[in-house]
């Protein structure tokens, strides 16, 4: 099944050349055969990211949109609020899944308030802003996302 997916890097600082991590999310999902349709830099101001997700949820009909970044304890981290005000579903065990194979990893995963949830038919999930963490963390969940897709379409189980 080919995914179009949107990428949203949240930073306030990270130029495209920067954007290590959303580079490294661009060619695991090319690898896979899913189209990238979306890329943006967004500052980690709350209406800005959810503006981004509404619209590429409601607009563009993406199929997945993974955020990188925004997700930790700083006082400008707020892509988990964003995501959950722009979200008519959690999903949590996505975000669960994520913090605890991170925790096998570094003990800092349980830092993370990464979560995942659904637009419509779209799929949000936030990864880490660093491009070692949103590649595990994209391989911990990667296989489980079209049938998500598809389960969000209506398809079975």
């Amino acid at each position: 099944m080919m995914l179009r997916v949107g990428l949203l890097t949240c930073s306030d600082t990270r130029t495209e050349a920067e954007d290590t991590a959303g580079a490294a999310l661009r060619r695991l999902c090319e690898a896979r055969g899913w189209e990238i349709t979306a890329y943006t830099i967004c500052p980690d101001e709350r209406d800005r990211i959810e503006s981004a997700l509404r619209g590429w949820a409601d607009d563009d009909a993406l199929d997945v949109v993974l955020t990188c970044g925004g997700t930790g304890l700083g006082p400008r981290d707020v892509a988990p609020e964003a995501t959950l005000a722009v979200c008519d579903r959690e999903a949590p065990g996505i975000a669960e899944a994520i913090r605890a194979r991170s925790l096998q990893i570094t003990g800092r995963a349980m830092l993370s308030r990464g979560v995942a949830g659904a637009r419509g038919t779209t799929l949000v999930i936030n990864l880490p802003g660093s491009e070692k963490g949103a590649t595990e963390s994209f391989g911990f969940v990667a296989d489980q996302l079209e049938h998500a897709v598809e389960m969000m379409g209506g398809g079975g189980h």
